[in-house]
């Protein structure tokens, strides 16, 4: 979505939507932008994040990385091919590989930190508006060196990196559609331990069912 021209043909002020589980800090950043971009509105969760997308169709999300119900990445995989118009700026107090990496890969166009000023998070909001890829200065190394290849994908996704390596086998067979005995079979455990496993991937995960678990593992490409 472009913004909109004024009749002298000055484009008005961006649409934004400001994503974060601390009400006080969506205030204070509310603050900060006022009357310099027009925020349409906020949201606490992933669910209310979502909703607030679709309905409002800004053209920025200030997305935090971490938030209840799945984290930033989910609420762009859930919403990206519905509205491709809305562009993801991350801000976030974490400075993380993983957290810059895993959420770039899940569609942000940008990852600020939050000890931004407000004039300078008002110029990369404009700047992503515009299609523009925006970082805090030392985080672009971590995208470069990311997708050059430098990073294997558990430091570049922060999700995947909550799992123990016998979690990401079981995973990878759930998502091939293996039964859990014959996941025990293949790694040499128990069934029940293989049931334990993947409940212990499902709460991490935030997840609520196996064919949720095989969406995301394939949306991931940890398997073919």
């Amino acid at each position: 979505m472009a913004h909109e021209p004024t009749t002298s043909g000055v484009r008005g002020p961006v649409s934004v939507l400001i994503v974060d589980d601390h009400a006080m800090f969506r205030t204070g950043v509310r603050a900060e932008i006022a009357g310099r971009v027009d925020v349409l509105g906020e949201a606490a969760d992933v669910d209310e994040a979502v909703a607030a997308v679709l309905r409002l169709k800004p053209e920025v999300v200030l997305l935090d990385v971490h938030l209840p119900g799945g984290g930033g990445g989910e609420v762009m995989r859930r919403v990206s091919t519905r509205v491709p118009e809305t562009r993801f700026l991350a801000l976030s107090v974490s400075d993380a590989a993983e957290d810059v990496i895993g959420t770039i890969r899940a569609g942000a166009r940008g990852y600020v930190t939050k000890t931004i000023t407000g004039s300078e998070l008002v110029d990369a909001i404009g700047r992503v508006s515009e299609g523009d890829a925006v970082f805090s200065p030392r985080l672009a190394g971590f995208v470069l060196d990311a997708f050059a290849g430098d990073f294997e994908p558990a430091e570049v996704d922060p999700e995947l990196d909550l799992l123990t390596a016998r979690e990401r086998d079981v995973l990878q067979y759930i998502a091939r559609g293996y039964l859990y005995k014959e996941i025990a079979l293949e790694l040499g455990i128990a069934a029940k331990t293989v049931e334990a496993h993947v409940s212990a991937v499902l709460r991490k995960l935030q997840l609520s069912n196996r064919h949720q678990l095989s969406r995301w593992a394939v949306e991931r490409r940890l398997v073919e």
